[in-house]
């Protein structure tokens, strides 16, 4: 066979085969329907009694002489932590948070008239036992600190209660699809596709009073926690701890 026409063979199958797997592949996509979904979002809250308070305090001193004000911060913050221990906050509950050390002048942008050197200090407490929270924060103030940055109410089970309110939120979610579906005539199938959404675990209290140096939807389902008893002259009330979930369900 001459070479001419044994390379028009050639180029004529190789052409043949691609419109052939070319063919095919359309015709088996055509045969892929493409799902009728419905796409809802659940959320869920699950309300808990807080076991925990983080308390945290600021302590501020001045003075013209870094020496003199860098001492007397040092021994207002020995005097907390002391305070605190006597109360029963193991060491590992106390921490310092910030340190910071500023010039400051009258006029600020040109220098003039220097007022002194202020140094503060950040401390965190962990506060286990919540109805000492009051007693606690009246004696801090008392020995030391000057600034109460802010007060956050928690639970230690946050797993436990975050795993609650996601079940809650998936379930939410399939009772919307089937009031969406059911006033269009339609039926819910199976799950398409889920995805958690990470908005923020929990909302508690988390009162901030401010500082000179720091700054600060409507749920599907609520659930509440079993409450535990307590006495005190703190209302301790609730935190909420939350869940959010996407589902796409198909539609039979």
């Amino acid at each position: 066979m001459p070479k001419e026409v044994w390379m028009k063979h050639v180029v004529s199958i190789t052409i043949s085969l691609v419109a052939f797997l070319l063919f095919t592949h359309l015709a088996f996509a055509g045969d892929q329907t493409v799902p009728r979904l419905i796409t809802v979002t659940g959320d869920s809250d699950v309300k808990v009694i807080p076991d925990e308070i983080t308390l945290s305090l600021g302590v501020e001193t001045w003075n013209k002489d870094l020496t003199i004000a860098k001492n007397e911060n040092d021994q207002r913050i020995q005097k907390v932590v002391a305070a605190v221990r006597k109360l029963g906050i193991e060491q590992q509950h106390i921490k310092t948070d910030y340190v910071s050390i500023e010039p400051r002048y009258e006029n600020q942008w040109q220098h003039q008239k220097f007022i002194g050197y202020f140094v503060r200090k950040t401390v965190v407490l962990t506060i286990r036992d919540i109805f000492k929270f009051e007693n606690i924060l009246s004696i801090v103030l008392e020995v030391g600190a000057n600034y109460v940055h802010g007060v956050e109410f928690r639970t230690t089970e946050l797993r436990k209660y975050r795993d609650q309110a996601r079940l809650l939120a998936i379930k939410a979610a399939r009772e919307k699809a089937d009031d969406l579906a059911a006033a269009l005539g339609q039926k819910v199938g199976r799950p398409n596709r889920i995805q958690e959404d990470h908005s923020g675990w929990w909302s508690g209290y988390n009162a901030w009073w401010g500082s000179r140096w720091q700054g600060g939807t409507a749920q599907n389902v609520v659930q509440n926690a079993s409450p535990s008893d307590g006495e005190g002259s703190i209302a301790v009330g609730q935190i909420k701890v939350n869940a959010r979930v996407t589902v796409s369900f198909e539609l039979e």
